[in-house]
This record gives structure tokens, sequence and C-alpha cells, in this order.
């Protein structure tokens, strides 16, 4: 069996060969144990953050991975705000209005917002160092995902971690993870998705159809990176800058 150096070399050249990870750019620490390896820093994104830990993943004589890796932010903002605006971000969003949104803040839980109608379901959100943690239990894997995704959306977060149950259970495949997809790129109150399409084959999604710029290409690609269960993501999509539409 290797030793735990050449692992650890091995992780370490897999990681520089993937060009969006931008490895050389970024400080990733790796600890290796009893087939253990840990993975901590900071990525430049959602997609960089995966793509490193399935690299690693993927190495002979890893068995485990302890993940303490995180991705930039896009903004600066404290815990409190970060927590403000995703239970906001919720409480707002009308697939959720069957949820009751509970903050937690140092072991306090303050209710939100409760549900519209009398239900079983809560999402309970804390924050710590800019990590977003999601508890509870939501009414479909649809909603659990849509829930981490906006999570992912508010610009101080460094992580979502979805501890969200499903009730009833419900079985998961690719139809259930491109549901998700959609769901964030419609939701997405900066995209416009309307001539995007998605499909979903053993957890990697592609993208095809018309974004109407650059910016709104890299922004659906970021939005499928971000939903829970997705492992990779190919962007087929074709940039056309929308038409003007005439003066009347």
């Amino acid at each position: 069996m290797a030793g735990a150096l050449e692992i650890l070399s091995r992780v370490h050249d897999a990681l520089r060969r993937e060009p969006i990870i931008e490895a050389a750019s970024h400080v990733i620490l790796l600890d290796f144990e009893d087939g253990v390896l840990t993975i901590e820093g900071e990525v430049g994104s959602i997609a960089a953050k995966k793509l490193a830990l399935e690299r690693a993943a993927a190495q002979r004589g890893v068995s485990a991975l302890v993940d303490r890796l995180h991705f930039a932010r896009a903004r600066s903002m404290t815990d409190d705000e970060i927590r403000s605006h995703t239970c906001e971000m919720l409480a707002a969003e009308l697939a959720f209005f069957e949820c009751t949104i509970l903050s937690r803040e140092r072991g306090r839980v303050e209710v939100v917002r409760t549900a519209v109608v009398s239900s079983q379901w809560t999402i309970e959100v804390s924050v710590d160092e800019g990590v977003v943690t999601l508890d509870g239990d939501a009414p479909s894997l649809a909603h659990k995902r849509l829930a981490g995704v906006m999570a992912f959306w508010v610009p101080g977060s460094r992580d979502v971690v979805n501890g969200l149950g499903v009730l009833p259970p419900e079985e998961d495949s690719d139809e259930e993870v491109n549901e998700g997809v959609r769901l964030a790129l419609e939701k997405d109150p900066f995209l416009d998705a309307v001539d995007i399409r998605s499909t979903v084959q053993r957890r990697v999604v592609t993208l095809r159809g018309v974004a109407h710029s650059d910016a709104q290409k890299e922004m659906a690609e970021m939005d499928a990176w971000a939903v829970f269960g997705v492992d990779f993501v190919v962007n087929e999509l074709v940039v056309r800058e929308a038409r003007a539409q005439p003066q009347i």
C-alpha cells in the first residue's frame, strides 16, 4: 500500500491538473492518516470545491474525507447578516410558505415566519464563520435543493451544509436532481433562464440553449453547481445577446 507522502503527492497533482480548482492561486492544506484525508483551505467557487473533493476522494488509498474546504466570499458579511439574509429569502419564497423558518443564534432559536398552513416542516438556519447550516425537514427533495441554492446565493456565505431531511422520504434520482437544477435556474432573480435547458445523467448536469451574456452563462453554471447532488456541470450554452425591443 502506498505511504502517506505518496498519497498526498498524488492528491496535490490531481488538484493542480484541474484548471477550475486553480490550486496554484489558493491555499489548500492536506493531511492524511489511516486512510482519512483532511482537506482544508479556500477555493474560488462552489465548482472548485466540489471538484477538489471529487479529485481527492478518487485517489487510491483515500477511504474517507474530512471536508474543511470553503469558497471565497463574494462580499464581506458578518454571520448575523448572512443568517438574516438567508432567513429573509426563505421566508419570502412562495415555495416555502408551508415551512416554518427558524433562526438559530448561539443556542437560541427565533421564529422568523410561521408556516402559512399548519405543517410539520421547518427550516432552521444557523451560521458559523460564514458557513450556513440548514436543519429541519422539507416537503420534498426539490425544496431541500432550492433552500440550499438560496443559501449559496447570499454573497457572504463561504459554504452551505444542507442537513435538511425530507418528509415523507423520497428516493433520489437524476430526474429529481434535474428538477432541482430547473428550480435554481428559474428562481435566480438575476438570471434569464427562459432559453436554457438542462439534462442530468449520473449526477452530471448539461446546460444547453442560449444565455444572453457571458455573465449569464457563468451564472447559470454556478447555479447548477450549487444544487445538492450535482457532481459535474457541462456548460454548452451559446452566448447570444438579447435583441433590443423596437421603440413604438
